[in-house]
């Protein structure tokens, strides 16, 4: 596996389920060997989270702290099948990096099809930059649609480490980001790794994703982690000033 310099899905003890203050988080990175780390704290509708206002006050953190840059962002919550978002537009836009998922607490579900649609508005929503850990199991989605909208996009399309934990008990991880691996490989659209880090130990850690990429023989040039300018282009993310 090559050195991994960017992990851009991360918690700190904002999210109010995770152990790692920030600037603990931006050390362990810097010790790492990490250019650039990613801080996106969940969205509203998680319970213990922070309140909105937290976003709203990005702008007094700096963002080289370390000697790490740091993009400060948000997680937030898919909330059903029409794609709609538990962040609005005024805290969206204090953001450096905006990730969407779904998360079981907050997520009114359909069916296989109205849950793609879900998705897919989501990811066609120019706010978003990446959508979190996809193939997790938590609702049943159609995978091609979503890595064609994720090329159309750019948009990229998550493998999360966490959910691949056993601890997690997450039925259908394996097999759903195998599948997703094998479809991105087979369109030529790059993937990102993500930690999902809750505690500085995790941070750029990604050896539940290594076996998959090992047994799809899915290219490096296709893994966003290892390459952190074309990253940050691919996504649109700008240099900071």
């Amino acid at each position: 596996m090559k050195k991994p310099l960017i992990d851009l899905h991360t918690h700190t003890i904002v999210s109010g389920h995770a152990f790692s203050t920030l600037h603990e988080m931006a050390a362990e990175a810097a010790r790492r060997g990490l250019e650039i780390l990613g801080v996106t704290e969940h969205g509203p509708s998680i319970p213990g989270t922070c309140d909105p206002i937290y976003f709203r006050n990005y702008h007094v953190v700096p963002r080289q702290m370390c000697g790490v840059r740091l993009l400060l962002g948000a997680e937030v919550n898919i909330l059903d099948t029409t794609g709609r978002l538990d962040l609005d537009e005024r805290h969206l836009r204090c953001c450096d990096i905006r990730i969407a998922g779904i998360h079981s607490l907050c997520w009114t579900p359909g069916t296989r099809s109205q849950n793609t649609d879900g998705v897919l508005a989501a990811i066609h929503n120019p706010w978003t930059h990446i959508i979190s850990h996809p193939a997790d199991g938590t609702a049943e989605l159609d995978f091609e649609p979503l890595v064609r909208a994720s090329r159309e996009t750019q948009t990229l399309l998550e493998v999360n480490s966490c959910s691949l934990m056993p601890a997690r008990h997450m039925r259908g991880a394996r097999e759903n980001n195998l599948e997703l691996l094998r479809l991105c490989r087979r369109m030529d659209v790059p993937v990102i790794l993500a930690s999902d880090a809750h505690i500085i130990y995790s941070i750029a850690d990604y050896g539940n994703v290594l076996p998959l990429l090992a047994e799809t023989d899915f290219p490096d040039e296709l893994i966003m982690n290892w390459q952190p300018r074309v990253a940050m282009e691919y996504l649109g993310i700008e240099r900071p000033e």
